[in-house]
């Protein structure tokens, strides 16, 4: 058993006392409680509570790959507000790289220390599911021991409509080229009225919830994500993570959950504000608290910054994702972060936030290694 705090929660805001209660004896927290989470001005009693739990799931253990990813196109038939990464189709900006350029593109960030590649992109008006698939399997050919997390549920649904075929058709060919599970991205936020505005020409958040149902049905694990820090509100928030809460009860299938802070740097909504530090540990904390079923909260470095990152892991997160190598869609909306970190510079941040770096998988399996070789403890 991990240790945990034991000692007395204290706050100065009497909306925390009977959510603390509720917390030491793990029972479930209500809409209610969540908006209160949200508006309380004493952020250190509700990150102490998050922390709390976290330390009662993972006590001191803080997660991390070594991965690379790879988005493959950013030419895009969507429109969204939220993003500076997708162009249309002819803009000089755009890029579909060829197979063999993407395949080269996870070879010069590839070392044997890699265990994970994770591709998404674009919704492309012209490439086939064909292409993607090839893609998986060459990928595989190349590396077949690194695992690939490929394709949001907003990319699937896509594909499944361009090459007229069922969500589990679609998602039975990209398990036979070799997709192992999926990411979390294109939640977003589910709450109609703000995804009308930010993001119209996706799927809807009930299509993303049952095309991700689905494929947890058919054994695939996913991440899941929420877009915070736009136009949404504390009821928008609340409701797209007990609306996770409910899917993950009836499938287990989301190991991680990750709350990506919304950078409006060239997007039609630049005129935003970015989100303070105050609101970044927050989110993660609320989430922690919210999220009893999710195993895993991530504080993403290269949305967050690492300064950021690392004080979170105080705040309920108990894994900083990897090394990444290169990362276009955040960068091309302003994200100032570096493009990759070596496993030394994780495992520094870390140590130096007073947790135990554990290397995993993508499945969260610690990888052991030594000078010459790894091995995942299966």
């Amino acid at each position: 058993m991990h240790a945990f705090q034991t000692r007395a929660f204290q706050t100065y805001d009497p909306r925390l006392e009977p959510i603390a209660a509720k917390v030491m004896v793990q029972e479930r927290l209500s809409v209610e409680d969540g908006l209160a989470l949200y508006r309380s001005k004493d952020v250190l009693a509700v990150g102490w509570l998050a922390n709390h739990v976290r330390e009662r799931m993972h006590g001191d253990v803080t997660y991390f790959n070594v991965n690379r990813h790879i988005n493959p196109t950013n030419v895009c038939v969507a429109a969204c507000k939220l993003c500076a990464f997708g162009r249309k189709k002819g803009d000089p900006a755009g890029y579909t790289m060829a197979l063999e350029e993407a395949w080269q593109t996870a070879a010069s960030g590839y070392s044997e220390a890699v265990t994970e590649f994770h591709i998404v992109g674009g919704l492309h008006p012209d490439l086939p599911l064909e292409f993607f698939l090839d893609l998986v399997r060459g990928l595989k050919q190349r590396f077949p021991q690194v695992h690939v997390k490929a394709f949001t549920m907003v990319e699937i649904a896509f594909f499944a409509r361009r090459a007229k075929l069922t969500i589990e058709e679609t998602l039975l060919r990209l398990r036979a080229a070799g997709v192992d599970s999926m990411p979390g991205g294109g939640a977003e936020i589910f709450a109609t009225r703000v995804r009308s505005i930010i993001c119209d020409h996706k799927i809807d958040g009930q299509e993303w919830l049952d095309t991700a149902r689905l494929a947890h049905r058919m054994g695939f694990k996913s991440n899941a994500t929420m877009l915070y820090g736009h136009i949404e509100n504390d009821e928008d928030r609340v409701d797209h993570l007990l609306k996770l809460r409910a899917l993950q009860d009836e499938t287990g299938g989301f190991q991680t959950f990750i709350p990506l802070a919304f950078h409006p740097e060239n997007t039609p909504l630049d005129h935003l504000p970015v989100t303070t530090g105050l609101c970044d540990i927050r989110q993660v904390a609320v989430s922690r608290l919210l999220l009893d079923n999710f195993p895993h909260i991530k504080a993403y470095w290269q949305m967050m910054t690492p300064k950021i990152a690392q004080i979170a892991l105080r705040f309920g997160a108990d894994d900083l994702d990897g090394t990444v190598i290169e990362e276009k869609i955040y960068h091309d909306a302003g994200a100032t972060t570096p493009q990759g970190m070596t496993r030394r510079e994780l495992c520094r941040l870390i140590a130096e936030a007073g947790r135990t770096p554990i290397e995993r998988d993508t499945l969260y399996r610690p990888v052991t290694r030594t000078e010459a070789s790894f091995t995942v403890a299966v």
